[in-house]
């Protein structure tokens, strides 16, 4: 389990993210939102969509990926989002831990389908998504940043309780129990590219991973941007993402 930066200076912490991954999350049907460093805080985090409109091809690779995923689960009727909007506040999860790709993939405890969702070096551990009946239209920041008061408090009035396709409750390790679930446990050297190469995958399945490589990459830049930490976000000027 991968310890939390210092956060002394984040009182409602927002991260900017493309669609469709911002809006997936929000909905519940994402629930590991993977980036190349650890996540700062732990709690509250509002979603936030830049202002790329995603391309189709990339709607659907993210979607198709999902439903194999779910189908995992026995879950065969996923409901996507209808549309989903650039440039607006969508909503909020609950960050409950971080935990390396290693750790996420070696998890038995966890079903299969979330361990497949692990894809990047770090991977936040997501619950209780809950969206913005009306998304607010606003701009927004590299990295992890801190949602401006008034913005928050107009927001925290208009949450809406999600109902996620298949939610999971991470068994995060007890501090105080030396004996409790240790996600790396099992954890081996390889490279996490092989995620889950234990589990027999289906063609479609493998396809479905591949298309949601593919869509990732090309964004895969933006998520390596530093975010700015609980030691810097004073007196720093927040790169704007329209």
């Amino acid at each position: 389990m991968m310890g939390s930066r210092r956060r002394t200076n984040y009182t409602n912490p927002c991260l900017t993210m493309h669609q469709p991954w911002a809006s997936l999350l929000v909905y519940g049907i994402k629930r590991i939102e993977g980036r190349s460093w650890p996540s700062p805080i732990t709690g509250r985090l509002w979603i936030h969509a830049a202002s790329k409109v995603p391309e189709p091809e990339t709607i659907k690779a993210m979607e198709d990926f999902y439903r194999e995923i779910y189908a995992m689960n026995g879950i065969t009727d996923v409901k996507f989002p209808e549309h989903y909007p650039v440039s607006r506040l969508l909503g909020c999860v609950d960050v409950v831990g971080c935990v390396t790709c290693d750790e996420l993939v070696s998890w038995e405890a966890i079903p299969a389908s979330v361990r497949l969702e692990g894809q990047t070096a770090f991977c936040w551990l997501c619950e209780q998504p809950q969206r913005l009946v009306v998304p607010f239209e606003m701009r927004g920041y590299q990295g992890v940043y801190n949602l401006e008061r008034k913005v928050y408090e107009a927001a925290f009035r208009g949450l809406s309780s999600v109902k996620a396709p298949f939610p999971v409750r991470f068994p995060l390790p007890d501090p105080r129990d030396p004996f409790s679930l240790k996600p790396g446990s099992l954890a081996s050297s390889s490279n996490c590219s092989n995620a889950s190469r234990e589990e027999e995958k289906s063609p479609t399945l493998v396809a479905a991973i591949a298309g949601a490589r593919a869509a990732a990459t090309q964004f895969s830049k933006n998520n390596n941007v530093q975010p700015i930490t609980g030691n810097n976000v004073e007196g720093i000027e927040k790169k704007q993402i329209p």
